[in-house]
């Protein structure tokens, strides 16, 4: 195989988590307006993001089976067909349901379906396409969803601005053009076979659960989503609180911070990667997760406990695309199964780790500081499992040898 071959699948599968950007974080922009315009109650609305979390996890469990039966290609065909129709008819059915809810609920599990498909679906196959350096690669595809994150929250931002947001059904069009264009490219790039056919026929769950590695490549991945939104998700209300900004601002302090400092460091992994030692670059990043949750608990002054919170998002970046990079080369027979369960397990965590900390804040008055600071447990955890996880694999390249 040929690298050169696969650079526009690559690009593709960029593109992929692009899409997933706009399935995740579209909506959210448009709570207050589905509130007035169609009169949902707020709490029924925020409902939706925990409703497209659940279907992304449960096709994170489920959809190996039927991956595998009808192929890399027509799986991806499939996710990007499913977010256009979701993102098409909520410009539609919202307004011809008797209840808008419905219409809106019944367009967020459509769409979802697609996203989750393609969380499980782009890290096999930039895996599996030839490459000098696949963890430099892994890190630059996870960049871009931060990156689609932040387009997203900008593009958006603008065209309500220009145009105002009673038009957001053109918008919604026209994010439709970027799982259409993936869409197209996946009916004819090269898609290299993950594993070959020993592998392929030895994959599943007992071939798995059998490996200590396994388990803790899945334990890191649970870290790795809870140390990631454990602080992202409070970000916003430490800028709003620490600071007296507004919403808007606060959104832009602190979880666009978050994601550009995310996104820079997957970045520059993906592109010195080739320079750099992967476990070296991962044991600095706890280090500097474990520092960055202790200023947040302990620093008086907002701004650097703002500043700490973008600290954060740089030192977690590489924790999601290393893990995998890791997993791919430790786990044998590792296959879609395998990379659907650890996207299961970081999916786990990016709930878990908001509800854990939202938990110790209930238990000391809703102080904030005291709630992040608990979950610093996470960050060590993945160090923890980084130092397990070397010598498991020394241990099973000397049996292996044996």
């Amino acid at each position: 195989m040929k690298e050169n071959n696969y650079k526009l699948t690559i690009k593709a599968a960029f593109m992929g988590y692009i899409v997933q950007a706009v399935v995740n974080n579209f909506l959210p922009l448009l709570f207050i307006r589905m509130q007035t315009e169609f009169f949902v109650p707020l709490s029924k609305i925020t409902l939706l993001i925990t409703i497209n979390f659940l279907i992304q996890l449960f096709v994170d469990f489920t959809s190996t089976p039927f991956i595998n039966r009808i192929g890399y290609r027509l799986s991806m065909i499939l996710s990007n067909a499913f977010v256009i129709v979701g993102l098409f008819l909520l410009t539609i059915l919202p307004g011809i349901f008797s209840d808008p809810f419905a219409g809106i609920l019944l367009c967020v599990c459509i769409y979802a379906i697609g996203g989750g498909l393609q969380e499980v679906l782009v890290s096999p196959i930039v895996e599996a396409c030839p490459s000098k350096n696949k963890e430099a690669t892994m890190s630059l595809l996870h960049s871009f969803y931060c990156w689609g994150h932040m387009g997203v929250v900008i593009v958006s931002t603008v065209f309500f601005k220009c145009f105002g947001i009673e038009n957001w059904r053109i918008l919604a069009c026209i994010w439709c053009i970027i799982p259409l264009i993936d869409l197209i490219l996946f009916t004819f790039v090269p898609i290299a076979e993950f594993g070959n056919e020993e592998q392929v026929k030895n994959a599943g769950f007992k071939s798995l659960f059998s490996q200590k590695i396994f388990w803790i490549m899945m334990l890191m991945m649970l870290c790795a989503g809870a140390s990631e939104q454990a602080v992202s998700q409070w970000a916003s209300a430490f800028a709003e609180k620490g600071l007296g900004v507004t919403k808007e601002l606060g959104d832009l302090l602190g979880p666009m911070m978050f994601a550009l400092c995310m996104a820079l460091s997957r970045t520059i992994y993906g592109v010195k990667g080739h320079r750099l030692n992967l476990r070296k670059f991962m044991y600095f990043s706890v280090a500097l997760c474990v520092f960055s949750y202790l200023v947040i608990l302990f620093a008086k002054n907002p701004m650097i406990t703002l500043l700490a919170c973008g600290i954060t998002g740089f030192s977690v970046g590489i924790f999601w695309p290393g893990t995998f990079s890791m997993a791919s080369k430790g786990i044998k027979n590792g296959s879609t199964l395998m990379f659907a369960l650890l996207a299961l397990a970081g999916d786990l965590g990016c709930s878990g780790g908001p509800t854990f900390a939202g938990a110790i804040m209930s238990s000391f008055d809703n102080n904030m500081r005291i709630g992040i600071g608990a979950a610093v447990i996470f960050p060590i955890l993945m160090g923890i499992g980084l130092l397990i996880s070397k010598n498991t694999s020394k241990d099973q390249d000397l049996s292996e040898a044996k």
